[in-house]
């Protein structure tokens, strides 16, 4: 089967969410391979929500080492703690993030990227990745995306391998 996503343009963000989440995880059910998977959850997302920046960050070694991801060169590694990924994951929650200049402890890892969201994948109790999505505008997270991309985290959080 070819993989395509078929969202309307016109539809409100709420909508392309709402769209997008079923055709997700139909696109990842019969997958066993997580890299394959994490690919096209970045892929889908940026290519439905256009965003400037979306990938996952797994925890390896006591540190957040870059998955699959789409857009510019990213970070390779983030600390426990630090930055808004390692924040993250650290207090397991998502974190919104409407002007990266403004989140105490920052790492720019492109000085394009003006706001964030970022959330936690759960395992049994434990973060085991956090998905970061960046925006080259400021305030561009609300409600909407963290209901949308929680639903994304959700299934992620269920697929095989992690």
């Amino acid at each position: 089967m070819a993989e395509q996503l078929h969202i309307s343009t016109s539809a409100s963000k709420k909508e392309r969410y709402d769209e997008l989440v079923p055709q997700v995880k139909a696109l990842v059910a019969d997958e066993p391979d997580l890299v394959a998977n994490l690919s096209n959850v970045v892929a889908a997302l940026r290519q439905t929500m256009n965003f400037f920046w979306v990938g996952f960050y797994l925890v390896k070694d006591q540190q957040l080492v870059l998955g699959p991801f789409q857009g510019p060169i990213a970070c390779t590694r983030i600390d426990f703690g630090k930055g808004v990924c390692g924040t993250c994951w650290k207090e397991a929650r998502t974190i919104l993030v409407p002007d990266v200049d403004q989140f105490p402890g920052h790492i720019a890892c492109s000085s394009d990227s003006k706001s964030e969201i970022v959330l936690p994948v759960i395992k049994d109790g434990k973060v085991v990745m956090v998905l970061d999505v960046d925006s080259d505008k400021s305030n561009d997270f609300d409600a909407t995306d963290e209901q949308g991309l929680t639903a994304i985290v959700q299934m992620v959080g269920r697929l095989r391998g992690i």
